[in-house]
């Protein structure tokens, strides 16, 4: 560990971040954000797909958290289409695909407890 004089500081979204655990749980953090970039490992999703998959979070609360990611460069919202019938997929960055180990291994240790 550095002490402070040596800590080096990483700016990210207009933010300074003194610890890099600060910036990862910045941007996963939280009650959703993990789950839902964890179901993006398997590969794009639609939006009624990922409340199937995590029914405990209502539309509004999926919604702000999608937006949330897509802002902080961790998925992508692609939009197929016209109105009435628009398409739109949700699916990993190239940033968002570095967390992918450790969500696994975050989900590997919650199958253990």
């Amino acid at each position: 560990m550095q002490s402070d004089e040596e800590r080096p500081s990483k700016r990210y979204n207009n933010k300074t971040y003194y610890c890099p655990i600060s910036l990862a749980m910045d941007l996963i953090g939280g009650k959703w954000k993990g789950v839902i970039l964890y179901y993006l490992l398997s590969g794009e999703k639609r939006f009624s797909e990922l409340k199937i998959l995590i029914p405990e979070v209502t539309d509004m609360t999926l919604s702000i958290q999608l937006k949330k990611l897509e802002q902080d460069g961790l998925i992508k919202r692609s939009v197929y289409g016209q109105k009435p019938l628009l398409k739109v997929l949700y699916k990993l960055t190239s940033l968002g695909e570095k967390i992918g180990p450790a969500l696994e291994q975050l989900c590997l240790w919650g199958e253990g407890i």
